[in-house]
C-alpha cells in the first residue's frame, strides 16, 4: 500500500503533509493542524491517526512518523507543499511558518530528514520541487498520549490560518 493518493492528473496542486508521533502528546500536533485545514475547506477529517485522509481535486493530506527520501517522487509531483511538526521551543515563536527551499542537510541521526533536504532530493531526481513551507507548532508536552496538551491545541488555529496566508499569497486557494 503506498502512503500517497494517486489521482488521474499527473500534477496535483497542493499537499499538505504533516509528520510526528502521535502518541506522544504534542508530538502528533501536525495531524490536528491537518484535520483543522480539512475542515476549513470543508473536507472530512479523519477520527483517528489509523484513518486516511480524504483527498480533493486540489488538495491532498498526508500524515507519516517522519520524512523519507522515497517521498521525494510525490512531493515533486505538486505545485505546493506545506509541511506540518512539532518544535520543542528552539525557535522564538509559538506558531511560525517559514518558506523552504532545497537544500541539503546532513544531520548526525540517521533518522532525521528535513523538508530542505527532501526538497533537494526532488530538485535532484526529480528536476523540479514544488513552492514548500513548513509550518512548525510548539509542543509543550511530549508524554505516552493521543491528546495534546492545552497549550499546543490552542495553537492550531494561527498554524491554520499561517497556511491560509501562504496559499492566498500565491493564489492557491
Amino acid at each position: 500500500m503506498e502512503f500517497f493518493y494517486h489521482l488521474e492528473a499527473p500534477l496535483k496542486r497542493v499537499l499538505f503533509l504533516g509528520y510526528g508521533n502521535p502518541d506522544r502528546e504534542d508530538d502528533g500536533v501536525a495531524w490536528h493542524i491537518l484535520c483543522a485545514i480539512a475542515r476549513r475547506l470543508r473536507l472530512d477529517a479523519p477520527a483517528s491517526y489509523e484513518e486516511e485522509f480524504i483527498s480533493s481535486d486540489s488538495f491532498d493530506f498526508v500524515f507519516q512518523l517522519q520524512l523519507t527520501p522515497e517521498m521525494a517522487e510525490d512531493i515533486s509531483a505538486y505545485d505546493y507543499v506545506c509541511f506540518f511538526d512539532a518544535h520543542t521551543g528552539n525557535i522564538p515563536e509559538a506558531v511560525r511558518l517559514i518558506e523552504v527551499e532545497s537544500d541539503f542537510q546532513r544531520s548526525p541521526l540517521t533518522h532525521h530528514l528535513t523538508p530542505q533536504s527532501l526538497l533537494s532530493i526532488c530538485k535532484t531526481l526529480y528536476g523540479r520541487t514544488p513552492d514548500a513551507a513548513l509550518v512548525s507548532a510548539l509542543g509543550c508536552h511530549f508524554r505516552f498520549s493521543r491528546d495534546l496538551s492545552e497549550e499546543t491545541l490552542a495553537l492550531v488555529p494561527h498554524a491554520v490560518d499561517l497556511v491560509w496566508e501562504w496559499l492566498n499569497a500565491r493564489e492557491a486557494l
